[in-house]
């Protein structure tokens, strides 16, 4: 289907792909991953032919169809059914000259073949793809000028899902998704009959649809069988497994060399020195494993305050001169809660959130505060207003108005951001660097409720991981809003439905919710009362809640206690294996390695024990709840 043989690619004075080699078979479903500025969109470039490569070659086998999502999304008077049905260019120009033919036998040829395309159906068929990608049948009869860039990216994407190619590229699809969107796309790539070639940080959409991954790694590529969880374990065995061999190598040069430099010189040593010298020389040189270091951030922790920080109460919440978009919402924030918003993109995510921010005031009801919260807000569209001629220092340093040079440059170190970056203009700043500076900004004064709507657009898989850690050791609630699936189920403990114009707590995981859409799909939602249940009943729960929290709080601290000693511990025993997979530590004196060996094999003994204290304490409190 697809052979790459020794490309080479160089973008200005950076080498991208050196001699870099793949095949890709029919029906395969890749993923190409690799650090961010490795070259994924220029790969995807290179295929699709819009740059050509300074050596090697590219060949699709026979008459290969390739669809990718175009940059410049339909727009104008075009309505959006229309614009999908046009990505099908062989039957649009069929149509078309069927409707100006007089050629009876061209006729016939013409019907022949928009019969074998499947043209009738294909209204019925653009319209599904549109309907799972969060267009009801109004908005499909709806122009594309009317909509946001977003939402006509996803008209785009659908008009390449419904135009069928041999060869499908994308690029970032989950981009401009909701998080229903995202799981009913999981969904289409995994029936879709043809190949993908797909760049994601998506950890689940690359481990649901992919069965191949190809990882661009010093500039060449390297192929693996099977899905993301599985490349990641598999490269990770064999990293370990070259620092173990280079380590092996190391000592032998090091055992050899000192024969070598004690005997060299003895007549009765010479021959058997210079052999050892001739297997030094057969060793070659000790090449380092490469170490992608991964940038780690952290949110200030703020003081506990007492739950519930936040109480809403039969609050209806819409915008000035607007009807209302939520209705009689009861809910309560707690300092402790991991919560998640899931609903369609237009149902009213953003709108509770800025409700709760208190960036709009309720209309009716009342939202009551603990007097002392901080609440810090992160949305990707803040990155609209940042001084693309300014500095993260110079962004930093208005935020925190008098807090002096220390200060200021200790918030942005939290985020990744070194002296030398932190003095860049934002405009040289990559995609991740702007996501990882607008939260920087959002946490500036260690807030009590971290608001987190889409936090993840731009951010590589370490970076989303390093996102999962800070969320996870935040001491504050957290309030989330992301089509990245993943994160979700690593940092949620509870999940909220925006739906119906109101907001409430689902019963079940994202697994559960995912089986649920994939149930109703195509099916109307049934219409409510807009009155809810009984308050009394209500209030009666929420005591009941609330005291069920106050037992198990000790429960609670007791797991919390022993997961950070675990860790800590886990750390420092990582720490040190990483220095034992060094080769040049055992070019240093032996009594570093011995100590180091001990040390390990304490730390192993300790890790094992806070293991077991954690486990007891997480038992306990599951019991408890």
């Amino acid at each position: 289907m697809l052979h790459i043989s020794e490309i080479s690619f160089r973008h200005g004075e950076r080498v991208l792909f050196d001699r870099a080699s793949a095949a890709f078979s029919d029906g395969w479903k890749v993923g190409l991953v690799g650090r961010n500025g490795a070259g994924k969109s220029t790969l995807l470039r290179l295929i699709q032919g819009q740059i050509e490569a300074d050596s090697g070659e590219i060949n699709l086998m026979g008459r290969t169809r390739v669809g990718s999502v175009p940059q410049d999304p339909p727009g104008g008077d075009i309505t959006v059914l229309d614009a999908v049905l046009a990505a099908d260019v062989e039957r649009s120009a069929l149509m078309a000259e069927d409707a100006t033919c007089h050629d009876g036998l061209r006729l016939a040829e013409i019907h022949a073949r928009l019969d074998e395309i499947g043209a009738a159906s294909a209204p019925s068929r653009a319209a599904s793809i549109l309907h799972g990608l969060g267009f009801d049948n109004e908005k499909q009869a709806r122009p594309c000028g009317e909509f946001s860039g977003g939402w006509r990216m996803r008209v785009a994407l659908a008009g390449t899902l419904f135009s069928d190619p041999d060869l499908l590229i994308l690029d970032e699809p989950s981009n401009h998704l909701d998080l229903e969107a995202m799981l009913w796309l999981t969904e289409h790539l995994k029936r879709f009959r043809n190949t993908v070639l797909m760049v994601s940080h998506d950890r689940d959409l690359l481990n649901d649809v992919c069965d191949h991954i190809v990882h661009i790694d010093n500039e060449k590529l390297v192929p693996y069988t099977g899905n993301y969880d599985f490349f990641e374990r598999t490269r990770a065995e064999r990293l370990a497994n070259d620092a173990a061999q280079q380590a092996k190598v190391a000592a032998q040069r090091k055992h050899m060399q000192a024969f070598v430099d004690r005997f060299k010189a003895k007549a009765s040593k010479a021959r058997q020195a210079q052999s050892r010298m001739k297997m030094i020389e057969k060793l070659g040189p000790v090449a380092s494993v490469p170490i992608e270091e991964r940038v780690s951030f952290n949110f200030p922790s703020p003081e506990i305050l007492a739950s519930p920080i936040e109480t809403l109460d039969e609050v209806s919440v819409g915008y000035p001169d607007g009807p209302l978009v939520l209705r009689n919402l009861d809910l309560r924030i707690d300092m402790e809660d991991r919560i998640a918003l899931l609903g369609q993109n237009g149902n009213g995510k953003s709108t509770f959130i800025r409700l709760i921010s208190q960036r709009l005031e309720p209309r009716e009801g009342k939202l009551k505060k603990t007097p002392r919260l901080r609440v810090g807000y992160f949305s990707q569209d803040q990155e609209e207003s940042l001084d693309y001629e300014a500095t993260p220092f110079d962004h930093m340093n208005r935020a925190l108005p008098g807090s002096g040079e220390a200060k200021v440059r200790a918030q942005l170190g939290r985020f990744g951001f070194s002296r030398d970056r932190a003095n860049l203009k934002v405009g040289v700043l990559s995609g991740g660097e702007k996501t990882r500076l607008l939260l920087a900004l959002a946490t500036r004064n260690a807030p009590h409720m971290l608001l987190l709507d889409e936090p993840t657009n731009h951010l590589d898989m370490d970076a989303r991981a390093s996102l999962v850690d800070a969320i996870n050791d935040f001491e504050g609630a957290v309030v989330l809003v992301s089509h990245d699936t993943h994160l979700v189920k690593m940092v949620a403990d509870t999940l909220w439905l925006v739906a119906d114009g109101t907001v409430k707590p689902f019963d079940g995981d994202i697994d559960e919710y995912q089986a649920k859409l994939l149930k109703e799909r195509g099916a109307k939602p049934a219409k409510r009362d807009e009155r809810p249940a009984d308050a009394g009943s209500r209030k009666d729960q929420r005591k009941a809640a609330a005291d069920n929290r106050a037992q198990k709080a000790p429960l609670k601290k007791a797991v919390d206690s022993a997961e950070k000693m675990l860790a800590r511990l886990t750390a420092q025993l990582e720490g040190v294996m990483a220095k034992l997979a060094d080769p040049a530590i055992y070019a240093g004196p032996g009594a570093i390695v011995t100590d180091l060996q001990r040390e390990k094999a304490r730390l192993e003994r300790e890790v094992a024990n806070a293991e077991q204290r954690w486990l007891s304490a997480q038992e306990a409190f599951e019991k408890a709840a």
